[in-house]
């Protein structure tokens, strides 16, 4: 199946999701997108086990597409700008000590209490996994979803203050995972642990370099859009920054998604102020809401047919299902210590802690990771697993965070 084929009948499910959702369902779209997604991947399991052969066209559609690549080389550094340009950089800063000490140290301890947690649960249920497997399970279930967090923020009216640490931490520390998820599957697959010096380096490398980069690109684009006066070729400018700019950090290893947000910060917010007019700006917000809506859209019907692709077992699924408290528990840790501590000198919304845990949600990029992994039984595992965590995040978690913050 070509990729214009593939890509049409994705969203023409999407639009026809989209329709029922909104006129039948009225979840927030994210979630009923993948809802429908899920529901038509299970009743396709369903008419196979029947008899019908459904699934091999499904299944003909699903291995059309690399959902890795297609999302962290295509749709992510569009999603993320997207993202970015809507966020106050004031706003930001105020929160900016909170938000980096969950986007980093918090990722990072995360996915060491999750491997940990994990190795110790799964030879009770009867699946070997060594350790360093465990640990990149933690590693790519870890970082919040920037996608799922900002497309549920938008529906359910979260405190300024609250909704500002939510989208900053989800924004920035998708890039932290992947570093941490690349240096841990580097090991698992050639047993080989670098050096602590060499892992730091990488660290800097990416995160750091991809900041700068985003910085550099665009300022760039800033001044350019500063001498220009026609809102076709400004929207044109930053459809190039995202484009452009996403696959010279991919070639130049540094992080895209960090480049990304850090563009669309200066965009969204120097950008806005000092170098449109009202109309360009306004022709840029309707541009850009409108991709991030459609991107979505695909994404969400995506995540909800990938469940076609596991190689689903009783023992994997159980796994799945005690992942999920455990999940949490290591959220609730990383984000209780450090608020905590934060409180001492500087106040905070009435439960945030509870909150910022259970509105965490975890995402597409999760799946993605895992599916990037080489073939293995413990790849098997690993995406069962991540699956339904994912699918317990955005179904149960995102339906519920709106209830907890208004209570």
């Amino acid at each position: 199946m070509n990729i214009i084929n593939t890509a049409a009948i994705l969203i023409s499910l999407a639009a026809v999701f989209s329709f029922i959702n909104y006129r039948f369902i009225k979840l927030p779209m994210t979630i009923g997108l993948m809802a429908q997604g899920l529901a038509l991947s299970l009743l396709i399991l369903l008419a196979d086990a029947l008899g019908l052969p459904l699934k091999v066209y499904a299944d003909k559609l699903i291995s059309s597409i690399d959902f890795n690549e297609t999302l962290m080389q295509g749709m992510l550094s569009y999603l993320l700008f997207a993202g970015a340009l809507h966020v106050n950089l004031e706003d930001l800063a105020k929160q900016k000590w909170v938000i980096a000490v969950l986007a980093s140290v918090g990722v990072v301890t995360s996915s060491f209490i999750i491997g940990a947690f994990m190795w110790l649960v799964l030879p009770l249920l009867g699946i070997q996994m060594s350790f360093i497997y465990c640990l990149v399970f933690g590693s790519l279930i870890s970082p919040t979803d920037p996608i799922a967090v900002l497309g549920i923020l938008k529906a359910v009216g979260a405190p300024k203050t609250l909704a500002t640490k939510i989208a900053g931490e989800s924004l920035f520390n998708d890039g932290v995972g992947v570093v941490v998820f690349l240096v841990l599957a580097g090991i698992a697959t050639s047993g080989h642990i670098d050096s602590p010096d060499h892992i730091a380096g990488l660290f800097i490398e990416e995160a750091f370099g991809g900041a700068i980069l985003g910085l550099i690109l665009g300022s760039l684009v800033y001044w350019m859009l500063k001498r220009t006066d026609h809102y076709s070729v400004e929207v044109l400018l930053t459809v190039a920054l995202v484009s452009g700019g996403y696959a010279l950090a991919t070639a130049i290893h540094v992080s895209g998604p960090i480049a990304m947000v850090v563009a669309g910060l200066l965009i969204g917010n120097q950008g806005r102020a000092m170098a449109m007019s009202s109309a360009t700006r306004q022709h840029l917000d309707d541009f850009w809401e409108l991709i991030d809506e459609i991107l979505n859209a695909v994404l969400f019907v995506l995540i909800g047919l990938e469940v076609l692709v596991l190689q689903l077992s009783g023992q994997a699924i159980l796994a799945g299902i005690l992942a999920i408290p455990l999940v949490l528990l290591a959220r609730f840790i990383v984000v209780a210590t450090p608020i905590s501590l934060f409180k001492l000198k500087r106040g905070f919304s009435p439960n945030a802690i509870k909150v910022l845990t259970w509105g965490g949600l975890r995402g597409g990029i999760s799946v993605a990771l895992a599916l990037s992994l080489a073939a293995s039984t413990e790849r098997d595992v690993i995406l069962v697993m991540t699956y339904i965590v994912v699918a317990f995040s955005i179904l149960v978690q995102g339906t519920t965070v709106g209830k907890l913050i208004k209570k």
